[in-house]
């Protein structure tokens, strides 16, 4: 029988997709809310479409917001500047239906002695990390993120002549031989202005910008491409397709390396543990795989609506540990707290020292560009101080 290849795929999204203009959006209320606010409720979704808008959900926040300015100016700094992209920031029309936080939400959260503070709701959630990447990020969509950011940069400075916001990308990574691991194939997608040398285009995104980006990952650069594959993808962004809040989960994580519990993370405040606890979920899982514990590690936290401690924590290691589950159990335990209370102050999340709306594009994960505070590895030296007193599993 003949070897069957093991293949990989992950994809990302500029921020000029629609339904990460929504993300974007949503998250600068959020930033704008706890800038007036450190203790606003924030559960923003939007929707858009053909020069239209929509901002709803609950918000509560002692300070205005002007919703429609924020919306705009995000529009605007993505870069749908012109009416004849369909959607843009001076002509699209903007409703608002925003009501404040319910509360029966808000009694159940909130809490006499603010460290017994509640989950702002039910849910699992999960982390991960692996030693691929120097990020602890998994290859594929490490490589997806890279190529999207790198292609919109350049039409930000001009040198990517013809090209629009809109954007995507897809790596498959080939792991048949895990001694010569090699991208198989890429994939990329670009809304362009109408009337350009396709020709030309293409050769562009290849050589300038998938090549650049493969070599600054140390790989094959013989790798199989597809460039704009459709051919012409002149409407693009919210004209071409309707976007939303929470539609590119599997983007904003691991590029479906690992489990999702199936909330978003955009236009909502810390206390939403959708949010908060994933985020913290990341941040044990990389703690342990930068303290030896494994090659790859996934985390899982579960929360009750009100309960403060999670009702379950769980790992996979994928046959990839050095010491069994029940030892890895114990070191979580004792070093991590995974409460809302301690993982908000533990990052500082309602005062953060970053912007939401930064996260929104590119992954919330294996950002060495931001210094976001779930990716610190400050807990290693006391995870590694926890092991020595266990023995490793024999091979």
């Amino acid at each position: 029988m003949q070897k069957q290849r093991i293949l990989f795929t992950s994809e990302s999204v500029s921020e000029g997709h629609p339904d990460k203009v929504c993300d974007q959006i949503a998250d600068a209320i959020l930033d704008k809310a706890l800038s007036l606010d450190s203790s606003a409720r924030v559960a923003c979704e939007c929707l858009a479409t053909k020069q239209f808008l929509i901002i709803s959900g609950e918000i509560t926040c002692n300070g205005k917001i002007d919703y429609e300015q924020i919306a705009r100016d995000v529009i605007k700094r993505v870069g749908y500047d012109k009416e004849e992209y369909g959607f843009d920031y001076k002509n699209c029309q903007i409703l608002l239906k925003v009501n404040q936080q319910s509360t029966n939400i808000k009694d159940a959260v909130d809490k006499v002695n603010i460290e017994d503070q509640g989950a702002g709701d039910q849910g699992i959630m999960f982390g991960y990390a692996t030693n691929e990447t120097e990020g602890y990020m998994p290859l594929a969509i490490s490589i997806a993120h890279k190529l999207v950011r790198v292609a919109s940069n350049l039409r930000k400075e001009g040198k990517f002549k013809g090209a629009r916001p809109d954007m995507k990308s897809q790596v498959t990574i080939d792991y048949t031989d895990p001694k010569h691991i090699k991208i198989d194939t890429i994939l990329m997608s670009i809304q362009h202005d109408e009337g350009i040398n396709l020709d030309e285009f293409r050769k562009y995104v290849h050589d300038e910008i998938m090549v650049n980006v493969v070599k600054s990952f140390g790989f094959n650069k013989d790798f199989k491409y597809l460039i704009n594959p459709s051919d012409l993808f002149v409407i693009g962004g919210p004209a071409g397709d309707t976007g939303m809040t929470g539609r590119k989960i599997i983007v904003d994580t691991y590029g479906g390396s690992a489990r999702h519990g199936g909330g978003s993370f955009s236009g909502k405040d810390p206390s939403k543990v959708d949010r908060s606890a994933t985020y913290y979920a990341r941040y044990i899982a990389k703690n342990l795989v930068a303290a030896g514990v494994a090659d790859r590690l996934e985390v899982q936290l579960s929360y009750a609506i009100g309960v403060a401690n999670p009702i379950s924590i769980s790992i996979s290691t994928f046959k990839t540990s050095k010491y069994s589950d029940e030892v890895i159990l114990d070191v979580i335990n004792k070093v991590f707290k995974a409460t809302p209370y301690n993982i908000i102050k533990t990052f500082s999340l309602t005062k953060p020292q970053f912007k939401y709306s930064d996260t929104s594009n590119y992954g919330h994960f294996g950002r060495g560009d931001l210094n976001l505070p779930w990716e610190k590895l400050d807990k290693v030296e006391e995870i590694k101080s926890i092991l020595s007193r266990y023995k490793t599993l024999e091979k």
